[in-house]
């Protein structure tokens, strides 16, 4: 029998799961346009281009704080408690392997 993850009964967590995989990989990503402007603003001889590289650092920095803030609060995220964070990842990948053996185990059914 095939477990569908969207019907209620199979998707225990599931939201949860999605809500802080996405908050993850967003918090990546601003990590990311974090270091590229702290880049360009190392390597930009003009002083209003350096202006605009310093001003959109100083916004990755708030956003990166905030949504780090918020990820905390809501648990997904333990960056003071190694022990808290390697279980959380653990669980995390749990979850993706659960979800992997489902979509393998789906049959392709003929058109």
């Amino acid at each position: 029998m095939i477990k569908d993850y969207l019907e209620v009964e199979n998707a225990e967590g599931m939201p949860e799961m999605a809500d802080s995989a996405l908050a993850l990989e967003f918090l990546m990503s601003i990590k990311t346009g974090v270091r590229n402007a702290a880049t360009a603003l190392s390597e930009t001889a003009t002083p209003d281009l350096r202006e605009a590289f310093r001003v959109q650092l100083e916004a990755g920095l708030a956003l990166h704080e905030e949504v780090s803030n918020f990820m905390i609060k809501k648990g997904w995220l333990h960056p003071y408690n190694l022990q808290d964070q390697y279980k959380m990842d653990l669980k995390s990948i749990e979850g993706a392997l659960r979800l992997e053996r489902w979509t393998c185990s789906l049959e392709i059914l003929p058109a």
